[in-house]
């Protein structure tokens, strides 16, 4: 290319012929057939046989801090209160909890009134709170030093609460 384009320089101080500036009488740039061939590769037979068709995508876990656990023991560091994300407006409670892997997480207690404090130890499951930046986790009501939610009428398995007893008994 530099050679014909320097000719071609020669040739117009000399007024033989003009320069090729149109992108026709450029040189098209090629592609190698061992670069095209590597553009594309499919899998061997072997290969298909031993990690199966296609790969599955890598999915993001949603509480990584757990490690593949259900839950996790921990100790409350520290109790908070933290504001919504917008349109809601509120007061939800948390706890910077320290996991029993070492890592420290932030956990919401679910549920009216709670009796943690520092140096409570607790349970923690995975599950964020959707209005509520960085909180991924909540705290297990009813386990370890967190208290049931009192006088709980309706779904109190998820709050730790007891069957209250029959007025007639």
């Amino acid at each position: 290319m530099l050679r014909s384009l320097g000719a071609a320089l020669t040739n117009a101080r000399m007024g033989m012929a003009r320069l090729p500036w149109t992108a026709s009488a450029l040189p098209k740039p090629t592609m190698s057939p061992t670069l095209a061939a590597l553009t594309v590769r499919h899998k061997t037979i072997n290969q298909i046989q031993r990690d199966g068709g296609r790969p599955v995508p890598y999915r993001r876990k949603k509480s990584p801090d757990l490690e593949s656990c259900p839950q996790r023991k921990g100790v409350v560091l520290r109790v908070l209160i933290l504001k919504p994300k917008k349109p809601n407006s509120a007061q939800r409670k948390a706890a910077r909890v320290r996991l029993s892997n070492g890592k420290v997480v932030t956990a919401y207690i679910p549920g009216e009134g709670h009796n943690a404090q520092e140096h409570s130890v607790v349970y923690v499951r995975g599950g964020r709170v959707q209005d509520t930046p960085g909180v991924k986790y909540h705290l297990i009501r009813g386990a370890g030093d967190l208290g049931a939610v009192p006088n709980r009428a309706s779904s109190r398995s998820k709050y730790g609460t007891k069957k209250p007893a029959a007025p007639g008994a």
